[in-house]
């Protein structure tokens, strides 16, 4: 008789919670593999009413959020910049 393997259920998240809460070393859940995200800076910007039209009617034609195209618009400059540079 071959001896199979069993894949082991994934483990949840809250189980993995529950057992960092009572103290239990979760360390090997984790592989740091993943990509750091690094954390959002809510900033106020004032815009001309002629440019927020604009930038609404390419969001529209995009389909996508004004912040989407502004964000968009943003990083393709500063990019730009940094090639010049």
């Amino acid at each position: 008789m071959k001896n199979t393997s069993r894949k082991k259920k994934p483990i949840s998240a809250e189980s993995i919670a529950r057992r960092a809460d009572v103290g239990k070393d979760v360390s090997a859940f984790f592989t740091n593999s993943g990509k750091r995200i690094e954390p959002v800076q809510r900033v106020n910007v004032d815009f001309s009413a002629p440019m927020l039209q604009e930038l609404d009617r390419f969001a529209k034609e995009l389909n996508v959020s004004r912040q989407a195209v502004i964000k968009t618009l943003l990083r393709q400059a500063l990019d730009q910049r940094r090639k010049s540079a």
